[in-house]
C-alpha cells in the first residue's frame, strides 16, 4: 500500500488518520508542522501527503505549493476547517489534488484515496480526442489548445476526458463522481464544483494566449454538465 505522509498539528486527530491508515495497510509517517513535513517528504518522498491548511509556523497552501513543485507526482489532499470556498480553490491551484473539511470519516478518506490512486488503464488505448481546437491525449496525459499546451491537474484532465469522450452528449453529476472520482462516491459533490471551475479557467486563460475560442462546458441546472461541439 502506498505510503503517507500526514502532516497535522492536532494529535488526537493526527492519531485517529493514523490509526485508519494503518488498519488499512498503508505505512505512515506524520509530522504536526509544515517544514517538519517538507523535510520529511525530502528524506523520502511519500506517494501520499495529507496536509493540514491551519499548520503552527508555516501556512498549508505554502506547504501545498513546495511539495508541488519539489514533488510533482505526489497525491497532495489538504485537510481543512475552512469551509470557504476561496480558501479551497487557493489550495487547489496551489498544487493540492483535492481536499476534505474536517470533520471527516475515516471511511471517507480512505475512499478518496483508493479513487485517486485506482489506475485507469483503459484510457491508455483510446485515440486522441479532437473537438474543435482542443485535443486531449489520454493516453500522454496531455492537453492542447491549439498550439498551446494546457496544463491541468490530475482530476481537471479526468474531468476533461470524461467530458471529451462524450462530445455533445450531457453527462450527469453522478456519472462524473462516479467516472472521475470513485463509483462508490456518496456525500457532497462540492468538489467536482470547484474542480470544473478551475478546469475552465485555465482553458479560458490557455485559448486567450492561443489566440482560439474556449471550449464551451454548458452547466446543466440539475443534472450536470455537456462540452459543446463547436
Amino acid at each position: 500500500m502506498p505510503d503517507v505522509l500526514v502532516v497535522e498539528d492536532d494529535k488526537d486527530i493526527a492519531g485517529r488518520i493514523i490509526d485508519g491508515l494503518r488498519a488499512a495497510g498503508h505505512h505512515t509517517r506524520w509530522s504536526q508542522t509544515g517544514l517538519g513535513g517538507l523535510e520529511e517528504a525530502r528524506r523520502r518522498a511519500p506517494r501520499v501527503t495529507l496536509l493540514d491548511l491551519g499548520l503552527p509556523d508555516i501556512d498549508g497552501v505554502d506547504v501545498a505549493r513546495r511539495l508541488r513543485t519539489e514533488h510533482p507526482a505526489m497525491l497532495i489532499v489538504m485537510l481543512t476547517a475552512r469551509g470557504d470556498d476561496m480558501d479551497i480553490v487557493v489550495g487547489l491551484d496551489a498544487g493540492a489534488d483535492d481536499y476534505l473539511t474536517k470533520p471527516f470519516s475515516i471511511t471517507v478518506l480512505l475512499a478518496r484515496l483508493r479513487a485517486h490512486l485506482r489506475s485507469r488503464p483503459n484510457l491508455s488505448n483510446r485515440t486522441v480526442l479532437s473537438i474543435g481546437p482542443l485535443s486531449v491525449d489520454p493516453g500522454a496525459r496531455r492537453c492542447r489548445l491549439g498550439d498551446q499546451e494546457v496544463e491541468l491537474r490530475p482530476k481537471e484532465l479526468d474531468l476533461l476526458i470524461a467530458l471529451a469522450t462524450r462530445p455533445g452528449t450531457a453527462v450527469s453529476r453522478e456519472k462524473l463522481m462516479a467516472e472521475v472520482w470513485d463509483e462508490n462516491w456518496f456525500g457532497s459533490t462540492k468538489t467536482l464544483d470547484v474542480t470544473m471551475a478551475a478546469l475552465r479557467g485555465r482553458l479560458a486563460t490557455a485559448a486567450t494566449s492561443a489566440d482560439v475560442c474556449s471550449p464551451v462546458i454548458t452547466t446543466l441546472r440539475g443534472h450536470g454538465y455537456r462540452l459543446e461541439v463547436p
